[in-house]
Formats: structure tokens, sequence, C-alpha cells
């Protein structure tokens, strides 16, 4: 077993084990790590806890130390800076005449580098503006090009259901989602009501989606021919979550068909709707 913290550097970013080195942690307080990009500052949202060797990719970086007030006044400075560098960098970029947009500005706490994250439809020269960066803020710098779903969760917004989007306030990483999910959920195929505003399918497809699984594997297939104690018919529609079918019946082959709704323990599936294979827009919203 080994002792590891989580610690997170972004409000709804990546948590990411360290060794404690023998000091006791507390969820919220602040810590001084070295990572890939340089010392930084983080919050640990996971306490002191042993886990499975296996369960992390050693070496482990160890815990430089817990943040000082000094440290956290370098912090807030530092988040000054950046303000400063994102005006400075989106005046430099309308000058190249550049085809990228500015969506944020990253300084690492030992003021080693900065990290501008931007978006574009292609491929951008900004060799110049990183010289000219550089002579400016005399330090390290990085050009980032994210995608969409990135651009959502730094900026944040307000989603279809009135709420701050999911990315940007706890989901620390993306998960694929899939118009199968939509399906399964007997949501519209619309991508205008299951797309988010980052134009990609909404991350929430994925939260019901083992219940809905486990659910579907129960009920038969629209178009299937049942039996009931009203007579034989065809399945015109299922509900997922009440696991009840609408169905049209006879009570003998020259009756007129009437509606009625069944639990699943009141029929019998007695043929199967065969389901011809066909193209589908899948890929479009695959992400």
């Amino acid at each position: 077993m080994v002792e590891i913290i989580g610690v997170r550097f972004k409000k709804a970013g990546k948590m990411y084990y360290f060794d404690p080195d023998g000091l006791k942690m507390l969820r919220g307080s602040y810590v001084i790590v070295e990572t890939a990009r340089g010392i930084e500052c983080g919050t640990v949202i996971k306490e002191n806890t042993l886990v499975p060797d296996e369960s992390i990719v050693q070496p482990l970086k160890k815990v430089q130390r817990q943040a000082t007030e000094e440290d956290l006044l370098i912090e807030e400075k530092n988040k000054i800076r950046e303000k400063e560098a994102f005006d400075i960098c989106l005046e430099k970029i309308a000058q190249h005449g550049l085809d990228m947009k500015l969506i944020d500005v990253e300084i690492t706490f030992d003021q080693i580098k900065l990290i501008f994250y931007f978006t574009s439809d292609g491929r951008v020269d900004f060799r110049e503006l990183v010289k000219e960066l550089a002579s400016i803020f005399r330090m390290r710098i990085e050009l980032r090009q994210i995608g969409v779903r990135d651009e959502a969760k730094m900026r944040n917004g307000i989603g279809i259901c009135g709420r701050p989007l999911c990315c940007a306030t706890f989901l620390g990483d993306f998960q694929p989602v899939s118009i199968k999910m939509a399906k399964e959920q007997s949501l519209s195929l619309n991508p205008t009501k299951i797309s988010g505003i980052c134009g990609r399918l909404m991350c929430c497809l994925k939260y019901e989606e083992d219940i809905y699984e486990e659910l579907n594997k129960n009920l038969p297939n629209v178009g299937d021919i049942i039996t009931t104690v009203d007579g034989t018919g065809e399945i015109l529609s299922t509900n997922v979550l009440m696991q009840t079918v609408k169905a049209a019946v006879r009570k003998k082959e020259n009756d007129p068909p009437t509606i009625n709704f069944y639990s699943l323990d009141e029929i019998t599936v007695c043929k199967q709707k065969k389901v011809k294979k066909v193209k589908t827009v899948e890929e479009q919203y695959e992400q």
C-alpha cells in the first residue's frame, strides 16, 4: 500500500496523486508541488489515503511543502498577471492578424512559464507571436490549441437546463458520449436538443446510461408480436422507466385492434421484429 493525497489545480480540473512525504494534509488546504509544467500551487481534494501499489503510476512526486500565507499571496499576484497577459496577448494577436481566439492564460507558481490557450479552425503560424511575448514577459511561452469542449470547460456558461456547465463545475475528465446513449434513453435525436453549448453531445447523457442499459435489456422491441390476456398484438412503444409497453391487440384475427398498456409480466413475446441494418448519422455526433 502507498500513501497518497489528491491535488487539483483548477476548480473542475483533473485530480493528480502526490506523495505527502509524511505531511498530514486536510481537504481544502493548499500545497506546493512539482509538476511537468513546473512548480505549482494546488488544492487538496483527497486527504491522506492508502491505495494499492498497482492503482497508481510510480514514481509519485513528493509534496514540497504546505502553502504558506506568502505562497497564497504570490498565487493572487499571479492571477493578476494572468489577466494582464491575456489583454497583451489579445492586442498582439490583432497586430499580427492571426486567425485564433484566445481562451485563457495560466502562469506557473514559480513564474517560469506562461501558457496561452486558444482555439482555431486550422493551423496557426504563431512563431513571431511567441518571440514577441517572450521578449515582453521574460519567461517561457507556450501556446496550446484546445478543442471546443475544453473551451466550454474553461469559460463556463449556462446549459439548456438553466444551470452552470457540468464540465466547468465538477467534472474532472470528459467521458466519451455517443448518440447511442440518447437512443437508449428515448431522447429526441435533434442535435439542438441533445447538444451542449460546445456543439457536442451533452455530458449528462452519460450519467444515467448504466441504468438505462440495464432496464432496456428487459424490454422487447417496438414491432415485436406479443400475446396477452386480451389477445395477440404488436408493440407500438415502450416505457423504459415504467417497464411497460403500449400495444395494439386483437382477441381474434378479424377483430378491430384495441390499444392497451401492459407490464412485462403480463406479456409473452412470440415473434421478434427483424431489424434492418441501415446507415445512420451517429458518426456526426460521436465524441
